[in-house]
């Protein structure tokens, strides 16, 4: 088996998955216009960009988010979260990677994924949403998905130091 296809790095996939899965049904606060809420859970979609190889990441973030809808009844949205949340973490991926093999700060590499997932998360779903709810409901959920973005930001930016060593071990063991 290649290490393309390891078992830790198959685990430490689902693991990310079922992390953003509960983060995001962890804590729910309502936003007006398509009757979405803000969660914690972009955090780790987040994280799943600054661990995880681009396809992995995707595939972890995109299928953890899209069964938090799921579950959670939002099922016109699953389709939609998965190609989001997704493209976010394969973006932030590609974008860590670069930003560390020029030797940027880490610790600014997260921040600039956190960025990653606030522009494409807020313009992803007003996209989405123009043809679900019209223009009006859509330009009102931005302003939710920018804090939900700016919360995912601050989370993953706490909790990447807690983390780095101990994947990072893992990822090399």
């Amino acid at each position: 088996m290649t290490e393309r296809f390891s078992t830790k790095k198959l685990v430490l996939s689902a693991l990310f998955a079922a992390l953003a899965c509960v983060a995001t049904m962890s804590i729910r606060i309502p936003t007006p216009g398509t009757g979405g809420y803000i969660h914690p859970g972009d955090a780790i979609v987040i994280l799943c960009g600054v661990f995880l190889d681009p396809v992995s990441a995707f595939l972890a973030a995109g299928i953890g988010s899209c069964m938090a809808d799921l579950l959670g009844g939002y099922f016109i949205y699953v389709p939609i979260t998965f190609v989001i949340k997704g493209l976010v973490a394969f973006s932030a991926s590609h974008v860590c990677g670069r930003l560390r093999a020029k030797g940027m700060n880490p610790y600014a590499a997260v921040a600039g994924c956190g960025v990653i997932d606030i522009i494409l998360v807020a313009g992803g779903y007003c996209l989405c949403e123009i043809f679900l709810y019209g223009l009006g409901a859509a330009l009102a959920s931005v302003p939710s998905n920018i804090i939900q973005g700016i919360s995912g930001l601050i989370i993953s930016s706490a909790l990447y130091p807690v983390l780095q060593k101990p994947l990072s071990m893992a990822l090399k063991a």
